[in-house]
């Protein structure tokens, strides 16, 4: 695994900048998970003027709604799911100090803006992986809104958690890169 980066949480902006589309990366260190409801709840938080549940300078949002436990295991299958339903919450969360978020799937114009902008990053992990991505996932702690069940806010602690670089602070868009390679290659 020489040719993985091997990145720690929180992130800086010299991290960040250091990452380029494509780039494989290892990830250690803590995430929070957060789908479509938290989100919601998160931007109608920000939206009161009123504190996040969470503190995400230099954080890392993995959009995931883990399943549950099985007897000796930490968490379920752990897979991302498709990032463009968070679409309309993410600019706004850079904006506040938030450095990455992980998912699968295209983001849309605004969020590719946002990380130019704030000096952020997506990554994406490998869809219909969740069993193998839970394996580098050490520890869960429930941290707001339990009653969202899957979806709710959790703490992860990770180790050499596989992701790819999908958009980078540089502008660069890794599904429109692929796909220009694809046009030339016809």
């Amino acid at each position: 695994m020489s040719d993985y980066k091997r990145i720690k949480t929180p992130l800086t902006d010299e991290v960040v900048l250091d990452l380029r589309v494509g780039d494989r990366v290892l990830i250690t260190g803590y995430l929070y998970t957060a789908r479509d409801s938290a989100h919601k709840r998160l931007f109608e938080l920000i939206e009161k003027g009123e504190p996040l549940p969470i503190d995400i300078q230099g954080q890392i949002i993995y959009y995931v709604g883990p399943a549950p436990a099985k007897p000796g295991h930490v968490i379920g299958s752990a897979g991302p799911t498709t990032s463009y339903r968070m679409d309309k919450y993410t600019p706004k969360l850079h904006e506040l100090g938030l450095k990455g978020s992980i998912g699968k799937g295209q983001r849309g114009p605004e969020v590719r803006e946002a990380l130019k902008k704030y000096k952020a990053v997506y990554f994406v992990a490998v869809g219909g992986a969740g069993a193998l991505l839970a394996r580098s996932i050490k520890s869960v702690e429930p941290v707001a809104y339990e009653d969202l069940g899957p979806e709710s806010i959790k703490r992860l602690y990770v180790e050499e958690f596989p992701v790819i670089v999908a958009n980078d602070a540089h502008g660069g868009d890794i599904f429109e890169e692929e796909k220009k390679k694809y046009r030339k290659a016809k």
